[in-house]
C-alpha cells in the first residue's frame, strides 16, 4: 500500500484532473488519456509538496456567525457600490488605509484577505509582516478611523478567537 501511496498520494484529485485535461482538450483519444493520467498524478504530486499545514479552527460557533456577519457584509457593500456608481463618479472619494492588525495567524490572515478582497468596494493591497500592518484601498473613504476599527472589530477578533 505505501507504494500504491508514493506514486498516487492523492488518487481522487489525480483523476479529477484528469478528467479535466479530458474535458479541456475535447477528446478520448489513447494519447490525450495517457497524458491526462500522467498530468494528474504529476500535478497531484506537487500539490503534496506545496500543501500548507492545516489550520486548527478553535471556534466553529463563531466561524459560522462570522461567515453570516461576511454574506451580509457583501449584499451590503454592494448596494453601496451600486449607489455610487449611480450617483456619479464626482463625489467618490477613494484612499488608502493602513490598519495595524493583532492577528499574525497564517490561516486567519487568508481569510481576512478573501474577505475585504471579496466585498466590493475594498481590496487586500499589501501586508507588511514585519509591522504587522495591512494596506487596503477602500472606493468611498470618508473616515480612515472607522474602516480601521470596523476591519478590528468585526473581522480582526472573530479571526484571532477562530485562529489563534
Amino acid at each position: 500500500m505505501t507504494l500504491l501511496r508514493r506514486w498516487l498520494p492523492y488518487p481522487l484529485l489525480s483523476g479529477l484532473l484528469a478528467v479535466i485535461w479530458l474535458v479541456l482538450n475535447q477528446s478520448l483519444s489513447p494519447g490525450m488519456v495517457l497524458l491526462g493520467i500522467a498530468l494528474g498524478i504529476a500535478l497531484a504530486k506537487v500539490f503534496g509538496l506545496l500543501r500548507p499545514p492545516k489550520a486548527h479552527i478553535r471556534n466553529y460557533p463563531l466561524a459560522a456567525r462570522l461567515l453570516l456577519r461576511v454574506v451580509f457584509d457583501i449584499v451590503r457593500s454592494n448596494f453601496a457600490v451600486a449607489r455610487l456608481i449611480l450617483r456619479g463618479a464626482g463625489e467618490v472619494r477613494s484612499g488608502f488605509v493602513a490598519i495595524p492588525l493583532t492577528l499574525t495567524d497564517h490561516h486567519g490572515l487568508a481569510v481576512l484577505a478573501c474577505i475585504i478582497t471579496s466585498t466590493p468596494g475594498t481590496i487586500w493591497v499589501s501586508y507588511d509582516p514585519a509591522a504587522n500592518v495591512l494596506l487596503i484601498h477602500v472606493l468611498d473613504l470618508v473616515d480612515e478611523g472607522t474602516w480601521i476599527s470596523t476591519i478590528q472589530q468585526r473581522y480582526e477578533r472573530p479571526l484571532l478567537e477562530i485562529f489563534q
